[in-house]
């Protein structure tokens, strides 16, 4: 089957009721039909529900479909993205291993790193995303992971997935990708040796801003040890955000496709804008590593990076003057959001960090949404002609 159609019709068995869509199973636990079958359910003799912790229809009819759009073994399902980045972490790296990080990260993620875990004993290098020839001289005898997401938040680097599969396996390093931003329909990093995605279904996949959610993919065996890493945990998805994401997934294509359209759009027009210095698109041929990202992506994505030209203050006058456009830390919404980073999603990160993978107080992220570019453009440009 194709991608959309898996997307749709991947789904828990139909019950006696004979209903079409998949109906949301919001109970914590489950009965057996005998002390031998909870037995042997417990005992892992064979698969089946047992408390809704460990799983629940509803979300293993999501992570099923998250496999099978990443074409992997299995995935887990998380109640966040950053519940799946940790419960990773957690699960493959133990006191006294290193870990290899892009410096271009999601917020979060890099103040997980950066500040929690020498707690644990677990030691870690960032690397430059755009030099991957120099990783080299980070590996240690004891590092046993590589974690980078691409296009990177909020910069829109782009790491050659290729190249890191490659390194990855030269070193015997799980290669770890956050794919949170291409999601699986416009990029599967599976096919250039990653072992394990992540995603916070938060984002594209529900694409609405409903719930919150995350998800880890990969083969068989790596699943199955998050999976009993998360069952003692409890890191769990509800079955109703469960439920929300599978329908959401019925979508995603056409959604992710009008995104990219919309966002191409607006990065075209704002690269001839007065106002704007610098504008990164990953499918702009002004992009760094648009080669890259054309050899790996199918589309550009759905969000566009600024720079407005008079600095922090033009940056804020710009986003109190949007009419329409949402302010919000969000992204991947069907509405068009902005947001200022290094105020927001990178505040904790210092400054010369947030320098160096391009996060400057001028800079603007765009989530570009799936209303009509005309207006998505009329509202930028009005808000960027205000803040002059």
């Amino acid at each position: 089957m194709k991608f959309e159609t898996k997307a749709i019709r991947i789904q828990t068995e139909r019950s006696q009721h004979r209903e079409h869509g998949t109906p949301i199973f919001p109970t914590s636990s489950f009965v057996f039909d005998d002390a031998e079958q909870m037995r042997v359910l417990f005992a892992g003799e064979e698969t089946g529900n047992i408390y809704s912790r460990f799983t629940n229809p509803s979300v293993r009819e999501f992570e099923l479909k998250i496999a099978a759009l990443e074409e992997v073994d299995d995935a887990f399902a998380t109640s966040t993205g950053m519940s799946a980045v940790f419960a990773v972490f957690m699960t493959f790296l133990k006191k006294g291993d290193h870990v290899l990080a892009s410096r271009a990260l999601f917020g979060s993620t890099f103040n997980l790193l950066n500040n929690r875990m020498s707690d644990w004993g677990i030691e870690y290098d960032f690397v430059d995303p755009q030099t991957p020839k120099n990783w080299e001289e980070k590996i240690r005898p004891n590092t046993k992971m590589l974690f980078i997401e691409t296009p990177s938040n909020p910069g829109l680097a782009i790491i050659d997935l290729e190249k890191a599969g490659q390194f990855s396996k030269n070193h015997q390093l799980i290669f770890c990708v956050d794919n949170c931003f291409a999601t699986p329909y416009l990029q599967q990093p599976v096919k250039f040796g990653a072992d394990i995605l992540v995603h916070s279904a938060t984002k594209f996949i529900d694409g609405q801003g409903r719930v919150m959610g995350g998800a880890i993919a990969g083969s068989q065996d790596l699943v199955d040890e998050v999976r009993s890493f998360c069952r003692s945990t409890g890191p769990s998805l509800s079955p109703f955000n469960a439920w929300v994401l599978s329908k959401s997934l019925e979508t995603l294509a056409v959604r992710m496709d009008r995104h990219c359209e919309n966002a191409m759009a607006l990065a075209k027009f704002l690269t001839t804008h007065s106002e704007v210095s610098k504008v990164n698109y990953p499918f702009l041929e002004s992009h760094p590593a648009c080669h890259i990202a054309k050899k790996q992506m199918s589309q550009g994505g759905g969000l566009v990076t600024f720079e407005v030209k008079g600095g922090l203050q033009q940056g804020q006058d710009f986003l109190n003057a949007m009419s329409m456009l949402s302010l919000s830390a969000n992204l991947g919404d069907t509405r068009t959001i902005a947001t200022h980073p290094a105020s927001t999603t990178h505040a904790k990160v210092a400054e010369e960090a947030r320098l160096k993978v391009g996060i400057t107080n001028s800079l603007i992220r765009v989530s570009v949404g799936l209303e009509h570019i005309d207006d998505i453009i009329s509202d930028v440009d009005n808000a960027l002609k205000k803040s002059k």
